[in-house]
């Protein structure tokens, strides 16, 4: 099975490779934002003459947005916009247009309709100062060293890795692996590479082929599982609060930039701001390594993993327990099962969304017209259990994988009492089991879609 992933490592550069790695990124935000001055520069343009009643036959050409397209004009004009673009690497623009001509795509494809999801923005200027620096190398000599403890990239050399590549060092060796691209980026005040690796991955099959689990994910604990193990919340965000409410502080008292004066931060600024980044980054590591080891554990043991379709953007709405919820990392787990499960051999399945797996008794079926989100037992009138709320929701996810398989997808509702009065109707995706890797969802049960609010 070949699929792509990245391999990504830390880096241990030199005064002279970061100022290098600087200076491409740099390159790259400058494409991106004579780019973009030029494509808003013609669309005001039309615009206005728009106003003053000229035909359309008579309006300003438009500049196209493609990559080819914004390639093109660059190379025409860089010679005055970027005297130095020699000292660079031509990849280091094509990064910055490639995301240019992205971003125009998908701002253009989410108003017409063509775009699922939430509506995409016009692109804006990249800032020095608040934009991540990275950029991305697609040609050229990008290789893994023998000695598996330095990565060759075009212009910049022989950088030194912090760790060893010998897992990706192996699959190179082997002929499984064969690298497509490599991006640089600083995170959390440290330089990253990711390789973007097209691999020949074996054939695997899970430990239980015919076991299900349901997943219902939450607040007061990460994942309860159907088979009643209960995953802690480690909330690492709220454990580090302390100590990011205190160096937030002490970066409040430094001299800071001041975009309206042109005053440029201090020394203490800079290193104060670093240490809050090194926190933070501190933070969303550990939250990714104990996903990465929640969802390795539950795609390699389980042949069916059930999850649900949750509105994790409604969901932060709610002022309370928003940093709860982005602490969690609900829609992460979600992603890291969809292409686990492929790899193991198992699959996932994705309730519906409106689909009352808390609401409905894992004991008769029965679906109760309002469940506070206070009430943390379920109390069936019918039949009388009494089991933990998460727990009732995880066994009626389970119990979604049997009553899916081979029974066809259920039409689905529309959605045109839910949706934003702009843009078009957003209709429901059809219901029905999916093959990892696409996204479908399995009906519902135990009442009507009129019935099935989630009371989570």
């Amino acid at each position: 099975m070949k699929t792509i992933q990245a391999y990504r490592f830390a880096l241990d550069l030199t005064p002279t490779q970061e100022r290098a790695v600087l200076a491409h990124a740099g390159a790259a935000r400058v494409a991106h934002n004579w780019a973009l001055a030029r494509v808003k520069a013609v669309m005001d343009q039309r615009a206005a003459e728009r106003t003053y009643g000229i035909p359309d036959e008579l309006l300003t050409p438009s500049l196209p947005w493609s990559l080819p397209a914004l390639r093109k004009a660059w190379n025409q004009a860089k010679a005055k916009v970027a005297p130095w673009w020699g000292e660079v690497s031509k990849e280091a623009f094509n990064t910055g247009l490639d995301a240019l001509a992205r971003g125009l795509k998908n701002w253009a494809d989410s108003r017409t309709g063509r775009r699922a999801g939430r509506p995409v923005g016009f692109p804006r200027f990249k800032s020095r100062r608040r934009t991540t620096p990275s950029v991305r190398f697609t040609t050229g000599v990008i290789r893994v060293e023998s000695d598996r403890k330095h990565v060759v990239l075009p212009r910049l050399g022989r950088l030194k890795l912090h760790e060893s590549s010998r897992k990706l060092a192996r699959r190179l060796d082997d002929g499984t692996a064969r690298i497509m691209s490599a991006t640089l980026r600083r995170d959390g005040g440290r330089w990253h590479v990711a390789l973007c690796v097209q691999v020949d991955r074996v054939e695997r099959r899970v430990a239980r082929p015919a076991s299900v689990v349901g997943v219902d994910i939450g607040v007061k604990y990460l994942a309860v599982l159907s088979t009643g193990e209960l995953v802690a919340n480690p909330r690492h965000l709220t454990a580090a609060q302390a100590r990011l409410r205190h160096l937030g502080r002490a970066l409040s008292r430094k001299t800071g930039p001041d975009r309206r004066t042109g005053q440029r931060p201090s020394r203490r600024w800079r290193r104060a701001s670093a240490r809050l980044g090194r926190a933070h980054a501190r933070v969303a590591n550990l939250r990714r390594d104990g996903l990465h080891k929640l969802t390795t554990r539950l795609a390699g043991e389980h042949g069916t993993v059930v999850v649900e379709d949750l509105n994790v953007t409604g969901m932060l709405a709610n002022r309370t327990l928003a940093r709860h919820i982005a602490d969690a990392g609900f829609g992460e787990i979600r992603r890291q099962l969809a292409y686990k499960t492929e790899w193991n051999g198992g699959r996932l399945l994705v309730a519906d969304r409106w689909y009352p797996s808390s609401k409905t008794c894992s004991g008769c079926g029965v679906v109760k017209t309002k469940l506070a989100l206070s009430e943390r037992e379920y109390t069936c009138q019918a039949c009388g259990l009494v089991i933990d709320r998460d727990r009732n929701a995880a066994l009626n996810l389970a119990a979604l994988a049997a009553k899916s398989a081979g029974s066809g997808p259920v039409p689905a509702r529309g959605a045109d009492q839910k949706t934003r009065t702009r843009g078009q109707v957003a209709m429901k995706r059809e219901p029905g089991t999916t093959p990892v890797g696409q996204t479908g969802t399995v009906p519902p049960q135990g009442g009507d879609y009129q019935s099935c609010a989630k009371a989570h």
